[in-house]
């Protein structure tokens, strides 16, 4: 499921206050250790930052790669449509990072993590006010992971020719998402034990 969490790591993170909901979308970084935490930070001009004190629940929501299924791909008949998916929920109660240094630090390894693909990454070489400036714009959080729960829809519930004449189908796709589809359904990490 951290694998999962790291490769798709823009997620959604929704936390609730006074029986209210917000919901935020970001890059989060994602540790596997001591029983995982979550790392990000979110503009302090968004105010779901208020409702982090360590004390209260949140949620990340990973969604990896998911994709329509017609019915007319399997060999089974009557069938009805579906939705394949892979997700992670993570849940944890976040709280604000305040040491400068630790901000810049999470700063830095969110720009390494996300430059990393390209052939010259940016070095994150600000001037130190313009950099303090920027962080003063934002509000760091870390989310000990105290749950966490990993959900794959991937037609376990058909046939094993049904099953591949969905990967078959999903590969043809000229959509990316649909053929990462594919390949998650090929991996037996994902196959019912």
């Amino acid at each position: 499921m951290f694998a999962l969490m790291e490769e798709f790591s823009f997620a959604t993170l929704i936390s609730g206050h006074e029986g209210s909901l917000t919901a935020t979308h970001l890059p989060l970084l994602v540790k596997d250790e001591d029983g995982g935490k979550i790392l990000g930070h979110v503009a302090r001009a968004n105010d779901q930052w208020r409702m982090f004190d360590g004390e209260t629940e949140a949620l990340a929501i990973f969604q990896g790669p998911h994709a329509y299924v017609s019915p007319s791909w399997y060999a089974t008949h009557p069938s009805v449509p579906t939705w394949n998916y892979v997700v992670v929920h993570a849940y944890g109660m976040p709280a604000i990072i305040d040491d400068f240094d630790a901000v810049v630090a999470l700063l830095r390894e969110t720009v390494k993590k996300y430059e990393a693909g390209f052939a010259k990454p940016w070095p994150m070489d600000l001037p130190e006010d313009y950099l303090a400036k920027m962080v003063k714009a934002i509000v760091a959080f870390e989310i000990p992971v105290t749950r966490i729960e990993g959900k794959a829809k991937l037609s376990q519930n058909r046939s094993g020719e049904d099953i591949e004449r969905v990967i078959e189908a999903l590969d043809r796709s000229a959509a990316a998402d649909e053929r990462s589809l594919a390949k998650m359904m090929r991996d037996d990490q994902f196959k019912p034990k």
